[in-house]
C-alpha cells in the first residue's frame, strides 16, 4: 500500500477489495476519521492518596466515600496498597465485632437479591439506630451503592475466588464493623455444593432454596444443606 494510502488519522484507507480484479465487490467509503483526542474532555484531578490515619479517621467517622476507596484499596492488588490496607486494617480490629454478620446463600435465581431487599428494610425500620451494610459478591450485578439511607451497599467481583465470595470479604466486613455498621448481610454468588467459605465469616448463614425442584437436585445440594443454620424456601 503507498503512502498515500495509509490512514494518517484523518484521510480514509483504499479498500483493496475495491480492485476491478474482484468482480461483484463493493466497500463503501464511510467517514472521515475523527481526530483521537477530544477537545471538550477535561482532565480528571487525581485523587490524592490518602494516610493510613486518614482512613482510619473515615472510616471511623461513617464517611461512605472513605470506605468506599478503603474497600477498594483492600481489593487491589498492587502491592504498596497491600501494604496500606493492612495498616489499615489492624488499625480498625480494636473497633470490631459488634454486628451481627448474616450469610445468605442459595442457587442461582432462589431470590438472594430479592430477600435482602426486604430483611434490609425490615432491620433499618425495627430501629432508628439500626446501620446495614450489604456486601454483594456478584460480578454480574450493579447495584447503587448509598441509595437507601443508613445503608452501605457494595457489590465485589468473586475475581477468581472459591466459596461463593470475594477474595477480601472478610476484610471488608471489619472495614465495615470499624465504620460503625451493626448489621452486616453477605450476599454470595449463586452457589453449589461445597460454595460454603461464607459459612466461617458470619454468625447466621441462611440457605434460601427454590421450591419445587425435585428431591435430585436438593441432594446434590446436601453438603451446603448440612453446614446451614437456617433453610427459606422461597
Amino acid at each position: 500500500m503507498s503512502n498515500n494510502q495509509q490512514n494518517d488519522g484523518h484521510h480514509q484507507i483504499e479498500h483493496p477489495e475495491n480492485d476491478a480484479q474482484y468482480t461483484g465487490l463493493q466497500v463503501n467509503a464511510g467517514i472521515e476519521m475523527p481526530p483521537m483526542n477530544n477537545p471538550y474532555m477535561k482532565r480528571r484531578k487525581k485523587r490524592p492518596q490518602l494516610s493510613v490515619a486518614d482512613y482510619v479517621e473515615g472510616i471511623r467517622k461513617g464517611n461512605l466515600s472513605v470506605l468506599g476507596q478503603a474497600v477498594t484499596l483492600v481489593e487491589s492488588l498492587v502491592p504498596e496498597h497491600q501494604v496500606i490496607a493492612q495498616e489499615v486494617i489492624e488499625k480498625c480490629l480494636p473497633y470490631t465485632g459488634n454486628s451481627k454478620r448474616i450469610g445468605i446463600t442459595g442457587v442461582p435465581g432462589a431470590g438472594k437479591s430479592t430477600s435482602i431487599d426486604v430483611f434490609g428494610l425490615h432491620v433499618l425500620e425495627k430501629d432508628p439506630a439500626n446501620k446495614l451494610a450489604v456486601l454483594a459478591i456478584d460480578p454480574s450485578s450493579e447495584r447503587s451503592k448509598g441509595s437507601i439511607p443508613k445503608a452501605f451497599i457494595r457489590p465485589s467481583p468473586s475475581a477468581g475466588s472459591l466459596g461463593g465470595v470475594a477474595r477480601k470479604t472478610r476484610e471488608t466486613i471489619v472495614l465495615c464493623e470499624a465504620a460503625g455498621y451493626n448489621n452486616i448481610f453477605v450476599e454470595t454468588v449463586g452457589v453449589g455444593q461445597s460454595e460454603t467459605a461464607v459459612h466461617s465469616m458470619v454468625d447466621f448463614f441462611l440457605l434460601i432454596q427454590l421450591a419445587g425442584t425435585g428431591d435430585e437436585l436438593q441432594g446434590i445440594k446436601r453438603g451446603i444443606m448440612e453446614m446451614a443454620d437456617g433453610i427459606c424456601i422461597n
